[in-house]
């Protein structure tokens, strides 16, 4: 157990760096293709705006950044924040999040090929895999309560507003559902209210999983008969 983090196992500073090396990697080709395909289309400041408007790419950066510290060993301030049990917790909210909201909604929309099919698969498929692999496996647990589920929601909450907002002024949005032109303001609150539902019921799963290990991990004291 690395001393400068004590939450982190033996052997999760070299899986934290795998975890990393696979999200930059991901990220890295996504933002290449973007720039390619907005060549004398919409330009590299517009292609960038989308790019950093897409929660996919937002959360597999929360990803790269913090598994990225962990392998590091770094100190300082932002990595000391970002390895605190909430922190943690909340990035892997996050990424599954993102892989169940592609799975099961966004996935039929496109049929990537080539290169975008790598990307595709890194960002939706592999980086949650090994950030859920890395969090369940290589940190230790029973630290986590209600009020990180709260701090939590505020990542989906904020993104709503920046998206709702940017869509109104570039006449754009990051997902259909959030189409307020196309769907109409009460369809699109609708859609936030179940977006957020599922966050706080997969925040709850996350909570219940660490409260699992945290018991499994804990040495059960053996209790002493009291002498009559």
């Amino acid at each position: 157990m690395a001393p400068d983090d004590p939450d982190l196992r033996p052997g999760g500073r070299r899986f934290a760096a795998l975890v990393a090396g696979v999200a930059v990697a991901a990220l890295v080709l996504r933002y290449g293709l973007a720039l390619a395909a907005a060549r004398g289309n919409v330009g590299p400041a517009r292609a960038t705006a989308r790019y950093f408007s897409d929660f996919t790419v937002l959360s597999n950066g929360l990803v790269a950044v913090t598994a990225g510290l962990a392998a590091a060993a770094s100190q300082r301030p932002l990595a000391r924040l970002l390895a605190r049990p909430g922190a943690r917790g909340g990035v892997g909210l996050a990424i599954v999040v993102t892989f169940g909201l592609y799975f099961l909604a966004l996935r039929h929309l496109w049929r990537p090929r080539g290169l975008q099919w790598w990307a595709d698969a890194g960002l939706h498929y592999a980086v949650p895999l090994l950030y859920l692999v890395w969090w369940t496996c290589a940190i230790d647990h029973g630290h986590l309560n209600r009020r990180h589920l709260l701090l939590w929601l505020l990542f989906p909450l904020a993104y709503l507003v920046w998206s709702i907002a940017r869509g109104a002024w570039a006449g754009e949005y990051p997902y259909p559902f959030l189409d307020v032109g196309a769907l109409g303001v009460a369809a699109v609150a609708a859609n936030a209210v179940v977006g957020l539902a599922v966050f706080l019921l997969v925040g709850l799963a996350v909570l219940r999983i660490d409260r699992a290990f945290g018991r499994r991990e804990r040495p059960v004291t053996p209790r002493v008969a009291r002498p009559h």
